[in-house]
């Protein structure tokens, strides 16, 4: 394993904005920066940045010393490491949206698939998003009196600002978003609606809309609560087999369902696409959602095959592209298609707007039959729905962090290792020996063992528990044990987050036994009598012990009214709904579901747990508290006791 010790900022935020390379390279220029004169100010980065690429080669002096003097207001203000990172990262985003303004009427966005990662949207683009956020909201009874977004403006993009004159409570437009995506994945009872928000409250909405967004699986990195997020249309949510089981009909035979069910939504699209075509007669396969339709042809196959009474014969003979995709829409109109494109985003391969066309005419009608006697075979396979929401809370975090590549299918996209190599090398920077690691695409099987090999190395070099795991079980993706490793992996990222905010002073190790403490002494020391005798204790099901922890925590946070008893099952779900909604709003970053507080999942109830203490511990001193005393001193003085010691979840996975 390599000795290198790896570059850590304080901020969880601001160090999964960059790789290691990058916080290496950047660390590089600002030493030497501040060699040069020995104290470096915001004043100096003006002249100084001119070195870097990107912000050195977009940006003249006058553009970046405008730039940090809108930022700051005190100049002279000597610059750490961290706050360097903080210019570097708004210069970075002011000059790609210079370079991406060079094309006639475009808009510039921060994506967050990857870091520092531009992506340019056409007028075409913001139009099309404007219609789907018009069309899906626009009956919705509390916003249709601020809608529709004029598309022809930048309203678009102000949508997270809650100033907006025409859409003052856009949370509302941002969660009903969410929720037409992933019905119920807010619980609007937590969102602050009253006719003038204060700073704070505007915060609280933003900040439950980005954790909420994050929890769908949107990647929000490089995105703060005042920046747009974007994420993937709810036009995809169909294309799955619990949706539509209707795509069996897509497979051979059974052997080949798991593979379909493995597939990201845009794959199972395209291939669901080409089943069509091919019963066409169409001989060339799409492959993507760009240049493979750029002639319009593929799309005029596909219709004459879904609604062969709007067909014009005239589509497949004209020769000029253009006619044919304007002709291609106007099937699609007949059929009653929304559009989501022009014949102008056809011919030029707009690959955002023709997966939006191709998954609403699939959405629209999909031509499957719905008599198959395949859709049967579905009755035979496991329903395991705790791997399932496992596997899903351990793909949208790791999606969180910000990897190189997302994550659709953790039992599929892992198995070369090298997803987890990164996900390794965010929540331990420095850990992973990137000499002898091998980089997609990998073909030979070997390599991605030897990846794995490494990933099981690391996990026993940070005490996981991986009795009987070696590097071949993760490339054959075998299911018990990447949950049982990821589940490790995330837990110590949330145990280490605590130690390094408030305990590295004193090297002190965090236990689940400290977290459970610590929940019981906050909700104590509010005058109730509630108890989580462990993280499996079947009494937290009505949620009452949550909400008491998220009043003691914040004690605005919730609205007593709101609280049902949690006696029926759909109170139960109702308090967890809202608890979730809760946590997110204060700014917890959790990926669990209503069913994981209900059902009592002890791993969900950790961080769950776990996050809401994070949370508290980052907010300053509460000036309340007797001198001399801290949260820290508190966890760290006290001594288990039994309930606590009994509460740890069979550490490390041995599921």
């Amino acid at each position: 394993m390599s000795g290198y010790v790896g570059i850590l900022v304080s901020d969880p935020w601001l160090q999964n904005q960059f790789t290691q390379v990058e916080l290496r390279s950047l660390k590089t220029h600002f030493m030497s920066m501040r060699r040069e004169s020995g104290k470096l100010t915001l004043r100096d980065l003006a002249s100084r940045m001119s070195r870097l690429k990107v912000v050195g080669e977009n940006l003249t002096e006058e553009d970046r010393a405008s730039c940090i003097q809108d930022l700051y207001q005190n100049l002279d203000e000597e610059v750490d490491f961290e706050l360097f990172l903080k210019v570097y990262l708004k210069l970075h985003a002011h000059a790609s949206t210079r370079t991406g303004s060079v094309a006639k009427n475009s808009s510039a966005f921060l994506k967050a698939a990857t870091t520092t990662l531009l992506h340019t949207i056409s007028e075409s683009e913001k139009a099309s998003y404007v219609a789907h956020i018009n069309n899906y909201l626009g009956e919705d009874d509390f916003l249709k009196k601020y809608l529709p977004i004029d598309p022809s403006t930048n309203d678009l993009f102000e949508i997270a600002k809650d100033g907006l004159k025409t859409l003052k409570h856009s949370c509302f437009c941002c969660s009903k978003l969410i929720n037409v995506a992933v019905a119920g994945t807010i619980d609007e009872r937590a969102i602050n609606t009253k006719r003038i928000l204060n700073p704070w409250e505007r915060n609280e909405n933003h900040t439950l809309c980005l954790n909420s967004a994050k929890a769908i699986g949107c990647t929000v990195v490089n995105i703060g609560t005042q920046d747009f997020i974007e994420g993937r249309i709810q036009l995809l949510a169909d294309l799955n087999l619990k949706k539509t089981p209707q795509l069996l009909e897509l497979v051979g035979d059974s052997k080949d369902v798991e593979e379909l069910m493995s597939l990201p939504p845009e794959k199972i699209l395209l291939r669901w696409m080409n089943f069509l075509l091919n019963k066409a007669g169409y001989k060339k396969i799409v492959t993507n959602f760009s240049s493979d339709v750029k002639d319009a042809e593929a799309y005029a196959h596909l219709l004459n095959v879904l609604a062969p009474e709007y067909s014009n014969p005239s589509t497949l003979t004209v020769k000029d592209t253009f006619t044919r995709a304007k002709l291609v829409l106007e099937h699609a109109d007949r059929m009653g298609c929304k559009r989501y494109l022009t014949a102008k985003d056809i011919v030029e391969g707009s690959p955002n707007l023709n997966l939006a066309f191709v998954a609403h005419i699939f959405q629209h009608r999909n031509g499957l039959s719905t008599q198959t006697k395949q859709i049967s075979f579905l009755e035979t396979l496991p329903d395991d729905a705790q791997i399932s929401r496992e596997e899903r809370a351990f793909r949208f975090w790791m999606n969180s962090l910000g990897n190189s590549t997302y994550i659709d299918n953790v039992f599929e996209d892992l198995r070369n290792g090298w997803l987890l190599l990164e996900t390794l090398d965010k929540v331990s920077p420095g850990i992973v020996n990137w000499k002898v690691a091998n980089k997609p695409p990998i073909k030979l099987p070997f390599r991605k063992v030897e990846n794995c090999n490494q990933v099981v190395k690391i996990g026993k070099q940070l005490k996981f528990s991986l009795v009987n795991i070696a590097g071949n079980d993760i490339v054959q993706g075998n299911k018990k044990l990447i949950l049982a490793y990821l589940w490790q992996l995330m837990r110590y990222n949330i145990l280490q987050l605590l130690k390094n905010l408030r305990f590295h002073s004193h090297g002190k190790e965090i236990t689940d036994a400290d977290i459970l403490r610590w929940a019981n002494t906050k909700v104590s020391s509010s005058g109730t009598q509630s108890r989580m005798n462990s993280f499996k204790d079947k009494s937290l099901s009505d949620g009452i012990f949550f909400l008491e922890l998220l009043s003691a925590v914040q004690p605005r946070a919730v609205n007593w009214s709101l609280v049902t008893k949690g006696v029926a099952d759909d109170e139960k779900k109702m308090n967890a709904t809202y608890i979730i909604s809760i946590a997110r709003k204060l700014g917890c970053s959790i990926f669990l579901l209503p069913e994981d507080l209900t059902e009592v999942n002890q791993k969900m109830i950790l961080t769950l747990t776990a996050s809401i203490m994070y949370w508290y511990l980052k907010q300053p001193v509460d000036q309340d508290k007797p001198s001399g005393t801290s949260d820290s001193e508190t966890i760290s003085n006290s001594t288990l006791d039994d309930s606590a010691s009994e509460s740890s979840i069979e550490e490390n996975g041995n599921l």
